[in-house]
């Protein structure tokens, strides 16, 4: 990894985990703030990003769609025109590690039933998950905290826990039926700050070698 990478953490929201699931929420942070993409499941809700910005200081800037595929489309049109830097590196969190990640996979397989070509070309991908795991000692009464919240709890403080609406991302399934999308919204955005502060830490401690960088190009593409 060079010095000059500039980290940009992303997260998803989904209705489960199942392979018919859906993405409702896509976030990616920025040096100014958070991109976050938010799909209402045909439903009308209008003024989202001014609710969401009456509750968060970070500055928030949402769209809103109707279903997951024009929701992955803009994700696309963004990644093309954002990410598409040699001075970028796209970070997660157990994005694709450990029991085979979860945002990264979840993303392929939701592009591919929508019919959609992956976007993530030549951009390269780091995984924070492996690098807090074994570089960091996160136990806590001697066991590792190793999820997202509680490395981060561990390493950073509890900031962005103020943000975060649910105890437990499980809790953004039902908000979403519900039609809460600030809510659903305001957790995406806890989470990609929470990535993102988790990835300076890493950043600041850890060598370049720590980070294993891969190509999200895909074999066959174009």
């Amino acid at each position: 990894m060079s010095d000059a990478l500039e980290q940009v953490a992303f997260d998803i929201e989904t209705t489960g985990f199942d392979v018919d699931d859906v993405v409702t929420v896509v976030g990616f942070s920025l040096p100014l703030g958070v991109r976050v993409f938010c799909q209402t499941a045909e439903r009308t809700r209008d003024g989202l990003e001014e609710d969401v910005q009456d509750r968060v200081e970070e500055h928030v800037i949402v769209s809103v769609h109707d279903s997951e595929a024009p929701l992955l489309e803009a994700v696309a049109e963004f990644v093309q025109m954002r990410l598409y830097d040699d001075n970028v590196l796209l970070v997660a969190y157990n994005g694709e590690t450990w029991n085979g990640g979860f945002d990264v996979p979840f993303l392929r397989t939701r592009f591919a039933a929508n019919g959609l070509d992956w976007p993530f070309l030549d951009v390269p991908y780091a995984d924070l998950f492996p690098v807090i795991r074994k570089l960091f000692n996160t136990t806590v009464d001697g066991e590792s905290q190793s999820s997202l919240t509680a490395a981060y709890d561990v390493l950073c403080g509890d900031e962005f826990g103020e943000i975060d609406p649910f105890d437990d991302s499980k809790e953004a399934v039902v908000a979403f039926n519900e039609g809460r999308f600030v809510d659903v919204i305001q957790h995406n955005v806890s989470d990609v700050l929470r990535t993102a502060a988790l990835g300076s830490v890493a950043e600041r401690y850890c060598s370049k070698s720590d980070f294993q960088v891969k190509s999200l190009t895909p074999t066959s593409h174009g």
